[in-house]
């Protein structure tokens, strides 16, 4: 397995506001530190993941296409170029799809680890080098299920009382993006 440290990141609460069903690229707003964020893990070597669910798919409020213009318009704002992320997974199943639905079989929404399990076999990287950080449950126990660092951030779903409240072992608590990211050279310093 290789070294490269990884972030496989939420897009909705965690780099941009969460606003439910997100579908048109003008409503798209960062939550103030993610671009600094984001350009310091760029600038630390980090490689960047995006996993998100977007259940409006499955649920037929908006179109993949709208997904992939919102995601256009949040790389514009974060002007940190277009290969700012590795990959990219749009998990677009509803909570539930019926067993008859064409997206039924598909089992990429979090909490299911696949795509973080997928990337760190296509990559070869180490998955003590991984983190998944993301506003919700969901998010924290996608990681935890590939066996990765869970981080919770509390620009999202959460504020950081509520987190403190339910957050599950061993995940980790921050503030916002910025904070955690700050946070790893302590944790890259600890590990030499």
């Amino acid at each position: 397995m290789g070294t490269v440290k990884t972030l496989f990141l939420d897009r909705d609460g965690t780099i941009i506001y969460d606003k439910d069903y997100l579908a048109d690229p003008a409503g798209v707003e960062l939550i103030p530190g993610a671009r600094a964020a984001l350009h310091e893990a760029q600038s630390r070597g980090y490689r960047l993941f995006l996993f998100t669910n977007q259940s409006g798919i499955g649920r037929g409020y908006y179109t993949l296409a709208d997904v992939h213009a919102c995601n256009r318009r949040m790389l514009e704002l974060l002007d940190l170029g277009p290969e700012l992320f590795t990959e990219i997974c749009i998990a677009p199943e509803a909570h539930s799809e019926p067993e008859d639905s064409p997206r039924a079989n598909q089992v990429f929404r979090k909490p299911s680890p696949r795509f973080i399990l997928e990337m760190i076999a296509k990559y070869a990287l180490a998955p003590e080098q991984c983190w998944m950080v993301g506003d919700r449950e969901s998010d924290i126990e996608a990681g935890l299920r590939a066996g990765i660092h869970s981080v919770a951030v509390a620009t999202g779903k959460y504020n950081l009382d509520e987190w403190r409240a339910r957050l599950p072992a061993p995940a980790t608590l921050h503030a916002d993006l910025l904070g955690f990211v700050n946070s790893l050279a302590a944790h890259h310093t600890r590990d030499r």
